[in-house]
This record gives structure tokens, C-alpha cells and sequence, in this order.
């Protein structure tokens, strides 16, 4: 039987029983997915003709939309996927990372920066698997662009955990670490010249910061939003650096959303969904524009609601990285 992908014109030989996910990636078919447990939404497409066996789509997005990686095939089946001409793909790699430094901007973030034997090729947003040593290893999002002398990663130090403790407590200058990738589909799209919206909870910062920087440098005046959501004054890092990115970029406008405590002058007190629902009041106000949102799971569907609300298409929000995985695919911490 064949499944049959627009606007591409592929088609592809299947059998009944085959993962629609798995059918595509086997095909080398452009699709963006994440999280392959039906959480995400990443790699939902529609159905043009056919049928196939889909779970419910649980967002409640068009009808006739199902998520590939929980998509059944039972006969022939055309299907439409989005925005194939953004899908990147970087050959994946193996790099030896050198510790070149460790800061600690908060008490439980490290700002690790390694020098590699080669480069790593990735699109901003994206992330790799660092491993510290055998068994101690972990996913993190690259706050670096491409054509940065180092790789930086921004850490959060989590009571028991084994690879951050590792950070916090053994890891210095000269260590190596194995790092591979690049991963993950939350990247920045470039083909799209609208304003964009960025949204980081904590380290969550470190792929904003990515993607806004290869905006900004690639010589892009478009506006870009940046929302960063933090627990308190305490747990504020990157001032410095987003406040040099607006100063030599005017289309940067920078929101500090202090969750708890006392707020300084400048930034704004409480959560990120509330401000994003001040800021654009209007049902259409986001129409045409793609948002970037980078944290918690609880965060990412708080601000997706918000953003769909404010006439977002949830295509054009692109959270995959930090979404939990049940099959085999590492995910951001």
C-alpha cells in the first residue's frame, strides 16, 4: 500500500500496522518531532485522504490533524505535512568538548563553556547530550551560535542529580566530556521574516538566547519579543548580556517577569502567561508571527494556551525540547 506526502509528492511503500512517525523518518521525509508520546504535538500533520488509526488528537487543534508518532496506517493514505521547506537537518555528530570555563551566575545554574576537536553544526535552538563520564550524562540546550568559538550550555543544579552534581561539585577547567548532537526541533525558522516571540522559564534561557542571537546577527530588523521568566530577583541571570543585545539591537524588546518577591525597577512582577495576556490584548494580536518557548512542561502549556488565544496557530509555536519522552529521544533539561 503507499502513503503519499504533500506538498512534497512522495510516496512511500508501506504496510498495514506501520507507525505513521516511523514511516516518514524511514523515508527521510521532512517532519519535525520531539517527544513521539503524543504530548508535544510537534509532529502533527493532517489527513488529506485515507484512514488510519490515530489516537485524539488531546489538544483539541482542526479536525482531521493527528500526531504521526501515535498514527496507525491501515490502508492507502495521503496525508499534508507543515512547513517542509523549514526542516534543517545537521548531520549528526560526535565531538570531544575541553572545559574551558565554569561560571555560576546563580546558586544552582553553571554556565559551562567547552572548546571542541571539531565544529558541531546546529541550528539555534537546538541541543546536544553532553556525557560527563560513563552513565553520567544529560541533554542541554546550546546558548552559543554556530559560528561561536565555544560551546555554551547553561546547567541548572538539581538536588540528586547525577549529572549536575557532577557539575557543581567535580567538574573544572582542562575535564573533557563527549557531546553529540545536534537534536531537537524547537530551532529557529528563517525562512520566516515576521516578528517573533521568545518565552524562557530559567535555563530555559539558554536556547532563547540562541535563537535571538541568530536572529538579531544575521542582520534581521524584525521585532523581536523576549519574555524570561524567573522564580525571583534571586534567581536572575544574563542581565548583562540581554541588556548589550538590546542595546546594539533596537528591534529587541526584553520583559523580565519576576514570579515572587520584591522587583527591581524595569522588570515586571508575576507570571509569564499574565504578561503575555497585557501585552497583547487583542484575539488576532499574535496572528502571523512564530513564538519560540523554551521551559517547564507546566510553563510551555500555560504560554501555548495564551498564544493560541492571542490567534497563534499552534504550528507556529515551537516548544518540543523540553517536553518528557517515553520512547528513546533525549530531551533538554
Amino acid at each position: 500500500m503507499q502513503l503519499r506526502v504533500q506538498p512534497l509528492g512522495q510516496s512511500i511503500d508501506c504496510a498495514p500496522g506501520d507507525n505513521l512517525l516511523d514511516t516518514l523518518r524511514r523515508a527521510a521525509v521532512p517532519i519535525s518531532y520531539s517527544c513521539s508520546a503524543g504530548r508535544c504535538g510537534t509532529c502533527r500533520c493532517r489527513v488529506v485522504s485515507g484512514t488510519l488509526n490515530a489516537s485524539a488528537d488531546a489538544d483539541g487543534s482542526a479536525p482531521g490533524t493527528v500526531l504521526a508518532c501515535q498514527a496507525t496506517l491501515t490502508g492507502d493514505c495521503t496525508i499534508e505535512i507543515p512547513e517542509p521547506d523549514e526542516v534543517v537537518v545537521h548531520p549528526a555528530r560526535i565531538v570531544k568538548g575541553t572545559v574551558v570555563s565554569i561560571d555560576a551566575p546563580v546558586h544552582d545554574v553553571r554556565i559551562v563553556r567547552f572548546g571542541t576537536n571539531r565544529p558541531l553544526s546546529f541550528s539555534p535552538g537546538q541541543y546536544a547530550t553532553v556525557q560527563f563520564a560513563p552513565g553520567c550524562e544529560r541533554p542541554y540546550s546550546m546558548a552559543s551560535i554556530e559560528n561561536d568559538a565555544l560551546l555554551e550550555f547553561h546547567i541548572r543544579i538539581v538536588p540528586g542529580g547525577a549529572a549536575s552534581s557532577h557539575v557543581a561539585h567535580a567538574l573544572k577547567p582542562g575535564d573533557t566530556a563527549r557531546i553529540s548532537g545536534p537534536l531537537g526541533t524547537s530551532y529557529l525558522r528563517r525562512k520566516h521574516d515576521g516578528p517573533i516571540v521568545c518565552v524562557a522559564g530559567g535555563t530555559g534561557l539558554a536556547p532563547v538566547l540562541s535563537i535571538v542571537r541568530g536572529t538579531l546577527e544575521a542582520g534581521s530588523a524584525r521585532p523581536v519579543h523576549l519574555y524570561f521568566g524567573v522564580r525571583s530577583e534571586d534567581d536572575l541571570y544574563g542581565a548583562p548580556q540581554l541588556a548589550e543585545l538590546q542595546r546594539r539591537y533596537p528591534n529587541l524588546v526584553v520583559h523580565t517577569v519576576v514570579a515572587n518577591g520584591p522587583v527591581q525597577e524595569g522588570h515586571r512582577g508575576g507570571l509569564v502567561p499574565a504578561a503575555l495576556e497585557i501585552d497583547w490584548p487583542a484575539s488576532d494580536a499574535l496572528a502571523g508571527m512564530r513564538a519560540y518557548v523554551c521551559g517547564s512542561p507546566p510553563m510551555v502549556d500555560a504560554v501555548r494556551t495564551v498564544l493560541a488565544a492571542k490567534g497563534l496557530p499552534d504550528g507556529h509555536c515551537y516548544a518540543d525540547a523540553f517536553f518528557a519522552q517515553s520512547r528513546p529521544v533525549p530531551v533538554p533539561a
